[in-house]
């Protein structure tokens, strides 16, 4: 590969690691052709760009961005795959779901979701519970209105009975 190509591969990841909030690397060693397909169809469904990537050169464009590589442990071996997402939990769904039906394949190696590093397949479970930022943000009101919707029920109800008494 010439160097300016690989250049434009570097410049085209820390394109992509500014455009999305997430990245998870995954095992894609096992997938034939076929399923692949499947996978890059299902990524797309759910908003989640799916990326075959030489590890060397990926490397190089985290290291580029200011990203501690040393933080993903060995995770960037053998054939990788990132997915690019902007909701930390749709990626690791995805690579639970289509786990499931294909032998375990794709595998998490790592992910960077929620300013945090995980490292290994055992987090799998850890990412797809992570919350959104909409999601968190819709708890802490439906929070804050629970008190609020007892005590206006609670005023209804006296009214109510109060009407019904007279």
């Amino acid at each position: 590969m010439k160097k300016e190509d690989k250049s434009t591969l570097i410049d085209s990841f820390v394109e992509a690691l500014n455009t999305y909030a997430h990245f998870y690397v995954v095992d894609v060693t096992a997938l034939d052709s076929t399923t692949t397909s499947n996978l890059r169809r299902e990524c797309f469904k759910n908003n989640v760009k799916l990326q075959v990537v030489k590890n060397t050169l990926f490397i190089k464009a985290l290291e580029k961005k200011g990203f501690d590589v040393a933080q993903l442990g060995n995770a960037l071996t053998q054939t990788t795959a990132i997915m690019y997402c902007d909701t930390a939990n749709k990626p690791a769904r995805i690579i639970k779901d289509f786990g499931k039906k294909n032998n375990g394949v794709p595998g998490l190696k790592a992910a960077y979701a929620e300013d945090m590093v995980y490292v290994g397949a055992e987090n799998l479970d850890t990412l797809c519970a992570l919350k959104s930022k909409n999601e968190l943000i819709a708890d802490v009101i439906a929070a804050l209105e629970s008190p609020i919707m007892n005590v206006l029920s609670a005023l209804e109800n006296r009214e109510e009975n109060a009407a019904a008494a007279e």
